[in-house]
């Protein structure tokens, strides 16, 4: 009867945290969204997003292949190197200091070596070109089956978040067990060892897999849901370069102000059997967070609202004197 109170009460506080910092990263997204929205109406005094869309999908004439090819390719890949390649200026110059001031692996990456750079670079590419953009082919068919992905009226802002909320629970299942799964020794030595080059990661390291890795862990979980649910090809396109992001913030070795805290995926590449999952919930049900949660990079897993960096307010402890 104890035992099973605490899985209870275990369970209850998972789902406290995947409440908070969904609805955190949910927040800040909505205000972003409603203003921008807002401002755009103020000029153009009418629905800005909807007549954008149609604007769209007049200029290709309703090709749906073409429309598809730009809203879950093109400007996903836009979104992850134009974020990536703000950041990999400061890896490669160690400046603007605004930016690597706020390094969490001190004197790592500092600067990154440009031979490691380049092939995580050239991998990066690949994965894109030659698995993710053949992955597109057979989603393209499952959404035109779903019939509702290039509807001419785009779907509700009220319901995008539902569908949000439900891709990033599958996107969290999925991504834990299979991230578990090439964990396996057996596993991990011919697939997953290869993203694990980088202790101390970047941004452009968050698609540095193995092909096999990148289709079951980057890629799969990430699709799954707008399969699902069958999604408008906008949600899609918003989804798939939100992930893409704020796969990149988790790997990007900078605890930067006002954005979602890396520190957890960090410290997975630092000790590679802790912290698997995206938000951390099954992670805490699993146990595999309970080193994590001992130490200071978890004081430090907070979203960043002022200027000092986290590593001076809460800096490591001093090692002693062997």
């Amino acid at each position: 009867m104890a035992e099973q109170q605490k899985q209870e009460e275990k369970l209850w506080d998972a789902l406290k945290i995947s409440a908070y910092v969904f609805s955190t990263g949910l927040l800040m997204f909505t205000a972003l969204v409603n203003s921008v929205s807002w401002l755009m109406q103020d000029i153009t005094l009418g629905d800005f997003w909807q007549t954008a869309w149609l604007n769209f999908y007049n200029y290709f004439e309703g090709d749906e292949w073409t429309i598809f090819l730009y809203g879950a390719a093109l400007v996903p890949a836009l979104a992850f190197w134009g974020f990536n390649g703000i950041l990999m200026v400061a890896d490669i110059t160690g400046k603007p200091t605004f930016i690597t001031r706020y390094r969490i692996q001190l004197g790592k990456n500092d600067p990154v070596d440009t031979k490691k750079l380049r092939q995580a670079i050239y991998t990066a590419l690949g994965n894109q070109f030659f698995i993710s953009l053949p992955m597109l082919v057979p989603m393209f068919h499952v959404m035109k089956w779903w019939g509702n992905t290039f509807s001419k009226e785009l779907p509700t802002f009220q319901w995008f978040l539902v569908e949000l909320s439900i891709f990033t629970i599958i996107e969290e299942i999925l991504f834990y067990y299979t991230h578990r799964l090439v964990h396996h020794p057996v596993l991990y030595k011919h697939i997953h060892k290869k993203h694990h080059e980088w202790t101390a990661p970047i941004g452009v390291v968050s698609i540095y897999a193995h092909p096999i890795e990148h289709i079951l862990s980057n890629t799969l979980p990430v699709m799954t849901g707008p399969m699902v649910m069958g999604s408008h090809i906008v949600s899609i396109s918003a989804w798939f370069s939100l992930a893409l992001i704020t796969t990149s913030i988790s790997h990007c070795g900078y605890h930067l102000p006002f954005l979602p805290s890396p520190e957890f995926h960090d410290f997975h590449h630092l000790k590679f059997n802790q912290c698997y999952g995206v938000l951390g919930v099954l992670d805490y049900l699993h146990g595999t967070d309970r080193v994590f949660r001992q130490t200071k990079a978890f004081e430090r897993h907070k979203v960043l609202l002022g200027l000092t960096p986290l590593s001076e307010s809460i800096p490591e402890a001093p090692k002693r004197d062997e």
